[in-house]
């Protein structure tokens, strides 16, 4: 990655970051902020930052972040020390976001591996996916629940089914926006399979609307990517979108 200022894979390395946050009296998520500048990498709630911490940095954040939530809880007036429900609450919100609702941040790439096409009984078709997704909005911090339909015509390599749902809930489980991730999802299908005519349609509902604000439990958010030919040929649009309604029909209620 250009501009990275060096890796961070190694034991030797996670000690000396270690260290140097000790020596330097900067709290480890300032360090690593100025990592992130150096390198001149975006860290916004939806971005991918997992080249830049280490594992070992990852639980010591963990336990600033508990920190900074027993701080949270202390200011909403929660007796943390007293209430027994309220115990622990802080160490668990941060391994919850770390390790689950954001994971998509501070985890690698899931491996996909691909399988050659390029045979004479090449598969040329199309390939429809269902995957169910959670994610979570970046605006209010609330749940946004879903599926993604992914469709691509083949190229000349192939993934593992589950590489699809995989990819998908790597690309959702960070802080976006609904519009972002289905271009998240476009972009990292179309990198595994080397094929150019990809096609995601979400629809999800979206806690900051059924849980603050309107408070509407029915509401429903579709949002649509088309690449190459799901764009450009009327045929090939009409044939995803009937496989979707299709699965939609058979789906599991």
């Amino acid at each position: 990655m250009t501009g990275h200022p060096r890796p961070y894979n190694s034991e030797k390395t996670k000690l000396t970051e270690l260290h140097y946050r000790e020596e330097d009296g900067k709290p480890l998520s300032q360090v690593i902020r100025d990592r992130l500048k150096q390198g001149n990498k975006r860290f916004w709630a939806g971005d991918n930052i997992s080249e830049y911490i280490s594992d070992v940095e990852k639980d010591a954040l963990i336990n600033e972040a508990t920190g900074a939530f027993e701080q949270v809880l202390d200011s909403l007036l929660i007796d943390r020390e007293n209430d027994p429900n309220s115990k622990g609450t802080a160490k668990r919100l941060a391994k919850m976001y770390f390790n689950e609702i954001m994971a998509g941040r501070y985890d690698p790439a899931p491996d996909a591996t691909a399988f050659p096409n390029d045979s004479e009984d090449r598969y040329e078709g199309m390939l429809v996916v269902r995957s169910e997704l959670r994610s979570m909005c970046s605006h209010h911090h609330q749940p946004v629940v879903g599926v993604a339909y992914i469709g691509i015509i083949a190229a000349n390599k192939l993934i593992g089914l589950s590489k699809y749902t995989r990819i998908a809930q790597w690309c959702a489980r960070r802080g976006t926006l609904q519009e972002e991730l289905c271009n998240d999802i476009a972009k990292e299908i179309s990198k595994a399979t080397d094929s150019e005519n990809v096609a995601v349609y979400i629809q999800a509902t979206h806690g900051c609307c059924e849980n603050r604000g309107i408070m509407a439990h029915s509401s429903l958010t579709q949002t649509t990517v088309l690449k190459g030919s799901f764009l450009t040929d009327s045929g090939t649009k009409k044939e995803f979108f009937d496989n979707v309604k299709l699965q939609q029909e058979f789906a599991p209620r």
